[in-house]
């Protein structure tokens, strides 16, 4: 079993140069089924999901290779629609190579998708929307068979949640579909316009992405592109969140400043010196933190839940009582018993957690219990005092290439054993 040995309490300094997004690799590697000829993803972060992600479109009969960060795809054969087992249950993510199937194929076989467990993520908007594309769908024993004996074809949706793997398994299956597609509520995070670039690149008519109204226009086929993707702004909120815990200074570069306003936000109203450009990020942490009265997730362009840990980990030596609301998962202070056992002061009840700020946190055994608490835990040890053992690694490297390498390089005490 791998682990993270910290000694905290290293002030962070130097430059991070940010990794690509782990959220638009996976759907824009889903997309590259839809495209015979060969595409080149570039940025793409060597994580244990997209290696997974990789072993799907190799199941499906798809040369997919990975090298110093870029992705080779060539989908000109697909051979099995069936997405095997094991391979649905190691990411949640997985779900969304069932529009891109059903868009190449017409057809696809899968079970329900695994990973971090969050609370209820139902795909039943991704059943819903394909009903309504000509698709029909029969469940036996937990594995869904699904067919479009008539061809996909069109429709209107509308989301009832402006869930981001609905809005972009819709525009999978939607863009070599017959005629128009229009989704309402969509999601409009910034990875969805990330995707539906790469998807444009290829030749796809896609319009409204970014916005509450998305609108795809089927093609007869796709082409393969070179795309780069997107830096990971929750990846960035973590090294900003290291360097406030640990009193550091910072420059990220490579960044995507634009999606990342309101974490940016937040770091200003805990007392922190930002600067920025469009692609870098000059911080420096406040003398004390300063506790942030209210805060609550929210869809894009909201605060995201994904940082909630993160910040949540930063706030627990923070002046004065925090407040946050999660309202998008139900089990994301799964984190929280492991703060409190490194010296955090947090009660929770029900969606909300209450922080009061503590002068120091202490090094402890813990361990994480999915990818953004196990990073929030990393953040805490990197400011506490003595030495934090972290375990169950695997959650982490779902999301983070080689973080102790990027943390090492900063001045962090941290090693991999």
């Amino acid at each position: 079993m791998q682990k993270f040995v910290i000694h905290g309490g290293k002030r962070l300094e130097g430059d991070i140069t940010v990794q690509g997004a782990k959220n638009s690799a996976l759907p824009i590697l889903s997309a590259a089924m839809l495209c015979p000829e060969e595409s080149i993803l570039e940025n793409c972060p060597e994580l244990s999901d997209v290696y997974a992600a990789c072993r799907i479109l190799s199941s499906a009969g798809c040369d997919c290779r990975m090298q110093n960060h870029t992705v080779t795809v060539k989908a000109d054969s697909i051979r099995n629609s069936e997405i095997p087992e094991d391979m649905m249950q190691e990411m949640r993510s997985s779900i969304i190579f069932l529009g891109a199937m059903l868009g190449r194929t017409g057809c696809c076989r899968l079970g329900y998708p695994g990973g971090c467990e969050l609370g209820s993520r139902p795909i039943d908007l991704h059943l819903q929307a394909f009903r309504k594309m000509g698709v029909k769908i029969q469940e036996e024993n937990g594995i869904l068979t699904c067919t479009a004996p008539g061809g996909l074809h069109g429709a209107k949706i509308h989301l009832q949640f402006p869930s981001v793997g609905a809005t972009e398994n819709i525009m999978l299956a939607a863009v070599l579909a017959e005629g128009e597609t229009s989704i309402t509520n969509a999601a409009r995070e910034p990875e969805i316009s990330d995707l539906a670039n790469y998807l444009r690149n290829c030749g796809a008519n896609i319009t409204g992405e970014g916005s509450s109204t998305i609108v795809i226009q089927g093609v007869k086929e796709l082409h393969g592109c070179t795309y780069r993707i997107m830096p990971d702004r929750i990846v960035a909120a973590t090294w900003l969140a290291a360097a406030a815990v640990t009193g550091g200074t910072i420059r990220l570069l490579e960044a995507d400043t634009p999606s990342m306003e309101g974490i940016l936000d937040i770091w200003e109203q805990m007392h922190c010196q930002c600067s920025y450009t469009e692609k870098t990020i000059c911080f420096s942490a406040g003398k004390p933190l300063h506790a942030v009265r209210f805060l609550k997730t929210m869809p894009y362009p909201g605060f995201p839940t994904d940082a909630q840990a993160i910040v949540t980990a930063a706030l627990c030596t923070a002046k004065g009582t925090s407040v946050i609301e999660e309202t998008i998962f139900e089990n994301r202070f799964r984190h929280v018993d492991a703060l409190v056992r490194m010296g955090a002061d947090i009660r929770t009840a029900g969606r909300i957690a209450v922080i009061r700020g503590v002068r120091q946190l202490h090094g402890a055994p813990v361990s994480a219990t999915d990818l953004r608490g196990g990073a929030a835990l990393l953040t805490a040890a990197l400011g506490a005092q003595g030495e934090t053992v972290l375990t169950e690694l695997s959650h982490i490297d779902r999301g983070y290439d080689s973080p102790e390498k990027i943390l090492q390089s900063v001045g962090a005490d941290i090693r991999r054993v």
